[in-house]
């Protein structure tokens, strides 16, 4: 099983470098994706529990290594036996005596034609599987930090937008207002502009929940609150077509990594169960002192023997096993399809979104652009009396309606471009390159994969590292 004492990083891919330029191509003093990505990374108590569930696999295999050695118990047992004869002259003899037995005892597998050999492999599979797993939790976190950073941009924006609307309504209110003291327009259009105003504060305050609400995801997804965000952020290149992404997702998407060791898991699970169905052979020896402490009578005794045991019959018990753990298998390959495809799609629907929200974000450029255009030229021809109040109103709508629908744009096309990465495999703190101390889940196991003694040095650093553990 090599691979397991290393670091079962995926390889790089080529976009991993302009991933990094893009982090960190933002102003200073501002705070950047790439800060926000680094403090979820290093707050997430979802990363912590995961890293748990990582440790207890690296300590399954320890415990399947244990099965191999010899097992050796010290007992010390205090015995009193009564006893009472009869001769056939009716003499009548009793004993009382009180012993004390220390017995040291040892037992040994010495052959279970590799039953426990294949336990301990399905084992260092299932934690290469278990680490795929916390690559893929990594992965949901930092996007959702990704789309809790651009959101609370998003709400920003929005914020400011829908005031700025309510400043120019209120100017248009006041120009409705002037017109009206002298004649030039009705009542209707006072009402009308007013009416404007007030759905522009309702607007101003709905937006401003919604700040609050992505402020508070922001913090949940992060592990604190957001500071002064920079207002762009340069997005990493997207792969040249969608088939070159899903080929490359094949390869290194953790969950599929995951899937295919747990396929290989229950594989060795097979052999395992079948090798148990075989003869086994076990060796055992003893020692023991029986100590009679009412007399001065002490009887040393040793005990060895060789014991061959062949299942025959267990009530069905040893075909059902194997049984069992075939059905295992099979149903870790249909996940390992499952996920396969699942996988595939997700990349077509990321790559789909992100071209769908270039495109978007191209027009709804061109759309700001003509609706203020539009806007400037009704606003001067109401005021050469040209254009009615109405009119204005609606140009106005339609601006805004044009710049929240490109604010929104940039914003998909931003967590859009981050979610094709996600779907690659690729969204991890070190394929980003984030300022973190990258866990190295190799290090527990390379302390624990030996089942070390109690009083081992390996066992020594494992105690400094559990108690470094339980302090943060």
């Amino acid at each position: 099983m090599r691979g397991v004492g290393k670091v079962s990083f995926f390889k790089r891919g080529v976009a991993a470098a302009v991933v990094v330029a893009a982090l960190t191509a933002v102003p200073a003093r501002a705070e950047n994706l790439a800060d926000a990505l680094a403090d979820a990374y290093n707050n997430s108590s979802l990363l912590e529990q995961n890293r748990a569930l990582l440790r207890a696999a690296d300590e399954d295999v320890g415990l399947a290594m244990s099965t191999l050695r010899p097992v050796i118990n010290f007992i010390i047992a205090a015995q009193r036996d009564y006893s009472k004869t009869v001769s056939s002259l009716g003499i009548l003899t009793r004993r009382n005596n009180s012993n004390l037995v220390p017995q040291l005892v040892a037992q040994w597998t010495l052959y279970d034609g590799g039953a426990r050999k294949f336990n301990v492999a399905a084992r260092k599979e299932t934690v290469l599987a278990t680490r795929q797993s916390l690559l893929s939790i990594e992965q949901t976190i930092l996007l959702r930090a990704i789309a809790a950073y651009f959101n609370v941009q998003l709400q920003i924006e929005n914020v400011a937008i829908q005031r700025n609307n309510l400043r120019l309504l209120g100017e248009e209110l006041r120009a409705a207002q002037d017109r009206f003291d002298v004649g030039e327009v009705t009542r209707t259009d006072v009402a009308l502009a007013q009416s404007r105003v007030a759905a522009a504060r309702s607007n101003l305050a709905t937006a401003q929940g919604n700040l609050e609400n992505a402020r508070a995801e922001f913090t949940n997804a992060v592990g604190r609150g957001p500071r002064a965000l920079a207002a762009q952020t340069r997005l990493p290149a997207p792969p040249r077509s969608v088939d070159a992404a899903q080929a490359f997702a094949a390869r290194n998407h953790p969950d599929i990594l995951a899937a295919q060791h747990q396929v290989k898991a229950a594989e060795l699970g097979i052999q395992s169960a079948r090798k148990g169905l075989g003869p086994s052979v076990d060796a055992r020896a003893q020692l023991s002192v029986t100590d009679q402490m009412n007399s001065s009578t002490r009887r040393d005794d040793a005990f060895l023997s060789l014991q061959l045991q062949q299942p025959l019959y267990q009530g069905g018990g040893l075909a059902a096993q194997v049984r069992r753990t075939m059905a295992q298998r099979d149903a870790a390959r249909g996940n390992l399809l499952t996920v396969q495809r699942n996988v595939l799609q997700d990349v077509d629907d990321a790559f789909v979104q992100l071209t769908v929200a270039r495109a978007s974000l191209i027009a709804t450029a061109e759309r700001v652009r003509a609706a203020q255009v539009a806007f400037d030229g009704i606003r001067e021809e109401a005021t050469l009396g040209a254009r009615t109040t109405l009119d204005v109103l609606t140009a106005e709508q339609d601006l805004l309606n044009a710049r929240i629908a490109q604010v929104t744009a940039r914003t998909e096309q931003s967590v859009a471009a981050y979610q094709l990465l996600s779907a690659q495999g690729v969204l991890t703190a070190e394929k980003l390159g984030l300022a973190v101390q990258i866990y190295d889940p190799a290090a527990y196991y390379n302390l624990t994969k030996d089942a070390p003694a109690a009083s081992s040095k390996q066992a020594k650093q494992l105690d400094r590292v559990l108690k470094a553990l339980g302090k943060r």
